[in-house]
């Protein structure tokens, strides 16, 4: 199964909105780091190999139509060469604001590993790896984080062919991201979830 929609977009910038999205438009299932959390067993150790250079994108994308968040943003130079007729959907938002909401949630997640469950720390590291060779390392201050975010984002626009990308804040709802992917506008609103609360209740469990 090759996947359809590939999120390039990283964390904290609509992500989870966008899976619930593409589900919706029938375009799943979508793929997101949740994925991963509920099922490190399997998915923690392919991860880990994409991300020290030896992926294995059927396994990893067995199943799945569309993949969104971290990992598969940290991979869209591949993941463009792997399925050439995807359409990839650049999820962004104001570099400050993101800064503010990813340093609070993921980093800090992060940044307080060694004191997490042992139970998961391997998905932790893997994510940290993953997050790293995406462009955001341990350490980086604001100012860094909005370099490191912007960057991100303008290697995605010249490594994804134009017609093949949409820079898409959820904000805007469902109209160019339906006109986008040839979908009719469902009458319900567009998902909008997983603040900074929803963030970590999903980390604990508690969702």
């Amino acid at each position: 199964m090759a996947l359809k929609v590939i999120g390039a977009g990283v964390g904290r910038t609509g992500t989870y909105s966008l899976k619930l999205a593409i589900n919706q438009l029938e375009l799943g299932p979508c793929h997101h780091m949740e994925e991963v959390l509920h099922n490190m067993p399997v998915h923690v150790p392919l991860w880990s190999a994409a991300a020290a250079g030896e992926p294995d994108w059927s396994r990893i994308y067995e199943g799945y139509e569309s993949a969104v968040d971290w990992p598969t943003a940290c991979f869209f130079r591949e993941l463009v060469r792997e399925y050439p007729s995807a359409k990839f959907v650049l999820t962004h938002r104001d570099p400050e604001r993101w800064a503010d909401s990813f340093g609070a949630t993921i980093y800090k997640l992060l940044a307080g590993r060694d004191q997490a469950p042992p139970e998961m720390r391997a998905w932790l590291d893997m994510a940290n790896a993953v997050i790293a060779k995406t462009g955001f390392p341990p350490n980086l201050d604001r100012d860094g984080l909005i370099e490191a975010f912007i960057a991100h984002n303008e290697a995605v626009k010249k490594a994804v062919p134009a017609s093949q990308l949409l820079v898409f804040e959820v904000k805007q709802g469902w109209e160019p991201l339906c006109t986008f992917l040839d979908a009719p506008v469902p009458s319900e609103e567009f998902p909008r979830t997983n603040d900074r609360g929803e963030f970590w209740d999903r980390v604990n469990g508690e969702i």
